[in-house]
């Protein structure tokens, strides 16, 4: 997912249709195997969302086109399916959102450094790399010196884009000269980044107090999209050199409280929503 996929507003994300299309097709298609989606029927389920037709149907394009969705045609409906590449950004999306968590309680000491030196004409490139530097828990030290803790492999990232030759990635240990709070402050806005998780638990605390009436599928859209837009530029820091009470494992819970609520009910609505097919 890149930057420019969720307008971040004041009063909290506005999803955009390829966001919610990466959401549907993580929640729905990615443990299913080799499967595509009836277009009517993903039509359906971003219509509940708040996304109209005409939307749904030039995100299915753009995204095929870009290469992360494959059609498969089935008579005269066009079914949708993910290609490896689409898989690849979703398997990643899982890890960050189930397995990893939003709190580093378990920080070894141990930071990557990656240096890159790209020329002033590469624009897209150099906004390709730092998008996906951030997403993957770097920040920017100084401005060709990104930083980010833990042990990260980003060197299929890097190949992936075809820097290869621009970029020098190190493993190394801070010195006790180094003030590593100082350094972390200086290098993230924890401020903006606090108060996105702030923002989420306060909007979904809410729906927990509202009771479950409503739609299970597009609850559930909705609660992965935003909570994939509060951790995108969480790099995970070290909790304990992170201010205190720290707004994310609050909104962590919440946020497994709503999921651990949807989640059998949507998987129901889902098998009587979704018209498949086995991918050819």
């Amino acid at each position: 997912m890149e930057d420019d996929d969720i307008l971040d507003t004041s009063e909290g994300p506005q999803l955009r249709p390829q966001s919610l299309m990466l959401a549907f097709f993580g929640n729905h298609v990615l443990d299913e195997g080799d499967l595509c989606v009836y277009s009517g029927s993903i039509i359906d389920v971003l219509g509940r969302v708040g996304v109209g037709e005409q939307a749904v149907r030039s995100t299915l394009t753009r995204m095929v086109n870009r290469g992360m969705l494959r059609r498969q045609r089935e008579g005269r409906k066009m079914y949708f399916g993910l290609t490896p590449q689409a898989t690849r950004v979703l398997e990643d999306g899982r890890t960050r959102i189930w397995k990893q968590g939003a709190v580093n309680d378990d920080w070894d000491g141990s930071w990557t450094l990656l240096g890159f030196s790209l020329p002033d004409s590469w624009k897209r490139q150099r906004h390709d790399l730092r998008s996906r530097l951030t997403w993957s828990g770097f920040g920017a030290l100084y401005s060709g010196l990104w930083i980010a803790p833990g042990n990260v492999d980003v060197s299929a990232v890097v190949s992936e884009l075809g820097l290869a030759d621009h970029v020098k990635i190190f493993h190394a240990q801070a010195d006790q000269a180094t003030d590593i709070e100082l350094m972390i402050r200086d290098t993230w806005d924890l401020e903006s980044i606090a108060a996105r998780y702030v923002t989420f638990d306060k909007r979904w605390t809410a729906h927990l107090g509202a009771g479950s009436g409503d739609d299970p599928i597009g609850t559930r859209l909705r609660l992965v999209s935003e909570w994939l837009w509060t951790i995108r530029t969480d790099p995970r820091l070290p909790a304990r050199h992170l201010p205190p009470a720290w707004p994310a494992r609050p909104a962590q819970e919440t946020f497994r409280r709503v999921a651990e609520q949807t989640a059998a009910p949507a998987r129901r609505r889902a098998r009587e929503l979704l018209e498949t097919a086995p991918a050819r």
